[in-house]
């Protein structure tokens, strides 16, 4: 099972379309496929049309329930999801008095251990204690960064706190790459950013998403681009993306956090 936590501090960037259609493509590959939506605001639950069944991710981090008492099945097959609620904005002032507040997800992921190929974790649109337990519970990190200057001035700091996760909390962490989103290829912005992220950052992944008028609709249908259109430019680059993203977890050392874990590959 690999772990990944899709994380920026800044909001509107793209970490839940990237999320949501990351899974979408690794489920149509055949992987069986969670996600995690560890950001109160539940856009994640969502565009997945993840109907609750009373349980949310707070209460597992609350240990009113297990992890697997949480998980609801979507609309598609092979993937599922862990869905959120504004309770989660409570969790984080609940745990920080607990020892050890920053590993609760980490623990409560044991749960399924070896039951999924691939974990998403969507984090809120903040460097809190929920997007460190992301981070602690995850064997990578990727971070969208929008195709704006100032999306680009932000990631320095996410960058210095995976840095301390790896010094501090969790040492397995690796950081798999930055992904441009929101790419518009007929203006200089665009292209300026996207030639400074690869410059600046080598895990840049070589595949841009696009923006497309088709990325902003499916979520109001509560379906992932793969579905909505699945010819469409953003289909395809998130299709890439995830193939991308199989062959740099492949790469990694074996995880030291969960058994049965199968990077890049199906475990049944």
């Amino acid at each position: 099972m690999s772990v990944v936590a899709v994380a920026n501090q800044k909001g509107g960037v793209g970490k839940t379309t990237t999320t949501v259609n990351l899974a979408a493509a690794a489920a149509e590959s055949g992987r069986r496929t969670l996600v995690i939506d560890a950001d109160a605001q539940a856009n994640a639950t969502s565009a997945l049309g993840a109907q609750s069944s009373g349980l949310y991710l707070y209460d597992s981090l609350l240990e009113q329930a297990d992890l697997s008492q949480c998980i609801v099945s979507t609309p598609w097959p092979q993937l599922d999801a862990v869905p959120s609620s504004m309770d989660l904005v409570a969790a984080e002032i609940e745990l920080a008095s607990r020892s050890e507040r920053e590993y609760v997800l980490r623990g409560a992921l044991s749960d399924v251990a070896g039951e999924y190929d691939l974990v998403l974790i969507d984090c809120g649109p903040s460097l809190g204690l929920m997007t460190l337990n992301a981070l602690t519970a995850s064997d990578a990190a990727i971070a969208p960064v929008q195709c704006e200057y100032l999306a680009l001035e932000g990631l320095s700091a996410l960058l210095e706190t995976i840095r301390r996760v790896q010094m501090h909390l969790h040492n397995g962490l690796h950081l798999l790459g930055v992904v441009a989103t929101m790419y518009d290829g007929r203006t200089r912005l665009s292209q300026d950013v996207a030639a400074q992220l690869r410059a600046h950052i080598s895990s840049t992944f070589d595949t841009i998403i696009p923006r497309s008028i088709r990325l902003s609709e499916a979520p109001s249908h509560q379906r992932p681009i793969i579905d909505y259109a699945p010819r469409s430019r953003g289909a395809e680059a998130y299709r890439e993306l995830a193939e991308e993203l199989f062959d740099r977890l492949s790469a990694l050392p074996p995880s030291t956090l969960y058994r049965g874990r199968i990077a890049g590959g199906v475990s049944r």
